[in-house]
């Protein structure tokens, strides 16, 4: 018998996937099984440049040394003790959060869509016991295309009809504006019930939309005026990815609670947090919230480095540099290509190009699996836009490498 080929041994795996697990992603037709900074390299072996970044939740790159060091060294001593008990990782880990992004308390929980939950729960009881909402009342704001995760409380509140048909009935309690719409937003705040308005500073799910100058202080101010909490998630955005600290750094805007993620472990590990006051915070007590996994020792441990190597290595000045050199070298691409590259869009190094359908029916789809084929890994949303999110410890020599395969794949759709 013949050895299996490298093609079919990765035909063999995603078969796999296809049999035993559930179809709830469409994958690009690629099996990875080793990264390390910038790159990716398949079961066969070939090297690609990683655009997705897993979402923003490698922005230290694959598998960072310090981080991987901070993760077998604690994974050694302690990994797991519940919130029945004190560890000594917690408190230190909740103080760094804390002091790097000007909050008195810090909420650890695993998964994104757990720290929005959590960030709802907080908004609710807070409008309930310190606004002074009748019981079961409390409103929370929303933005339309809005993605904050897929928990039947999350998806109660999205527009996205991939996200809710055939999920209901949903949570009550929820109101969507339309985004980027400051007028909407004073109308919706005037309503006494309203406890929080929940917003993606830059919405990544609907395809790097960014909001006009402004915005976010206008909304900010809003919520002061109508006592109402400003409700920042910042999962996808935070943590260097569009060339600051925080997305809402560009227009020194602090959420009264905000909600991280993803790049928070350096994509090692699920940790997310909720940082917010102790008029806030405190509102929960013993027993009505929690998460057995929630601020474990090997997340802390994993956390605090990961928040070293972003702060130690200037990732988020990284970011704000090249984004600008990315950006230039798209729109020298849409001015050769109009008729396929319709718009570029994006800060730091979360991008986006919107790509018009081919006369045959070809799409993004079309332009990331042959982006795949000429070793650049990126993924389409919403049909025509393709996001580019690559690892913030990219150099400027790698970025224009990309950016080469990029123009190459474009000038031949």
């Amino acid at each position: 018998m013949l050895a299996p080929t490298p093609t079919s041994h990765a035909e063999e795996l995603m078969q796999l996937e296809d049999q035993y697990g559930a179809h709830n992603y469409h994958p690009l037709p690629v099996v990875l099984s080793r990264g390390r900074g910038v790159h990716l390299w398949d079961v066969a072996g070939r090297q690609y440049f990683d655009f997705l970044s897993a979402y923003s939740a490698v922005n230290q790159g694959h598998c960072h040394p310090r981080i991987i060091g901070a993760l077998t060294e604690q994974a050694q001593k302690l990994t797991l003790t519940s919130r029945a008990f004190f560890n000594d990782r917690l408190g230190a880990a909740e103080k760094q959060l804390c002091e790097l992004f000007g909050y008195d308390k810090a909420l650890l929980m695993n998964s994104g869509a757990e720290a929005v939950e959590t960030a709802l729960k907080l908004a609710r009881k807070w409008g309930y016991q310190e606004k002074g909402i009748a019981p079961n009342m409390a409103r929370i704001v929303v933005a339309e295309h809005n993605f904050h995760g897929r928990t039947t409380g999350i998806i109660s509140f999205s527009t996205d009809p991939d996200s809710t048909g055939g999920f209901g009935p949903y949570v009550p309690g929820y109101q969507v504006v339309p985004y980027n719409d400051a007028a909407a937003l004073a109308e919706a705040l005037a309503d006494p019930h309203v406890c929080g308005f929940l917003i993606e500073p830059i919405q990544g799910e609907a395809g790097v939309v960014v909001p006009g100058e402004g915005y976010l202080t206008a909304a900010a101010e809003l919520c002061r005026e109508h006592n109402v909490l400003l409700i920042t998630d910042e999962i996808q955005t935070g943590l260097g990815r569009t060339g600051k600290l925080l997305a809402t750094d560009y227009e020194e805007v602090r959420g009264d609670i905000l909600i991280l993620g993803k790049a928070l472990s350096g994509g090692v590990l699920p940790v997310s947090a909720v940082l917010a006051d102790d008029a806030i915070m405190l509102t929960i007590k013993p027993g009505q919230h929690g998460s057995t996994f929630g601020g474990n020792p090997l997340a802390c441990a994993v956390m605090q480095a990961a928040l070293d190597v972003l702060l130690d290595e200037k990732l988020a000045d990284n970011a704000f540099r090249l984004g600008e050199i990315f950006r230039a070298r798209m729109r020298q691409l849409q001015a050769q290509r109009l008729e396929v590259v319709t718009l570029v869009r994006g800060r730091g190094l979360l991008n986006a190009v919107v790509i018009k359908p081919a006369a045959d029916g070809r799409t993004a789809w079309d332009v990331c699996v042959s982006l795949m084929e000429h070793g650049l890994l990126a993924k389409p949303t919403h049909g025509d836009i393709i996001r580019f999110a690559p690892p913030l410890v990219i150099t400027e020599e790698q970025l224009h490498a990309a950016c080469d395969v990029i123009e190459q794949v474009i000038l031949a759709f």
